[in-house]
């Protein structure tokens, strides 16, 4: 915890999804699969969308730019992210778990240390940001 402000976690609900865990882990953990879902991304809030085996870069309305890399890889249930260009630093996990051999759950974490000004203006976005990726990422084809 920093002196100037608190952990704040954000959580998306728990989705649901139709593929085997080692499927959407093997598409998560490399950021190239996301050309699978660039058509799905709002050109009115994103722009200068790019990535890489283990980078994504993007231009957020009204944020700013944003970077985040992959630095931690836990097979098959776990991709965890960090900021490498931010205006606010933070953390993302994706967290996938089995259900059975066919299906599996998911879910969506942020973390960031924010102080109870920025946090009070960030809070209801960041949590509906943290829902609509989970969301996206339910609706990818993991074959």
């Amino acid at each position: 915890m920093g002196i100037f402000g608190s952990e704040s976690k954000f959580e998306s609900s728990v989705k649901q999804i139709p593929y085997p865990q080692q499927a959407v882990y093997d598409n998560i953990s490399d950021l190239r699969n996301l050309e699978k879902v660039k058509d799905r991304i709002p050109e009115d809030k994103v722009s200068d969308f790019t990535f890489d085996e283990d980078t994504v870069g993007l231009n957020v309305q009204p944020v700013g730019e944003l970077k985040l890399r992959i630095c931690e890889r836990e097979e098959p249930k776990c991709v965890k992210f960090e900021t490498v260009q931010s205006p606010v630093p933070f953390n993302v996990w994706i967290q996938i778990l089995p259900v059975d051999e066919q299906n599996s759950k998911m879910k969506v974490t942020v973390k960031a240390e924010l102080n109870p000004f920025i946090k009070s203006m960030v809070e209801k976005p960041l949590q509906e940001a943290v829902e609509k990726i989970a969301d996206a990422l339910a609706l990818v084809r993991y074959e």
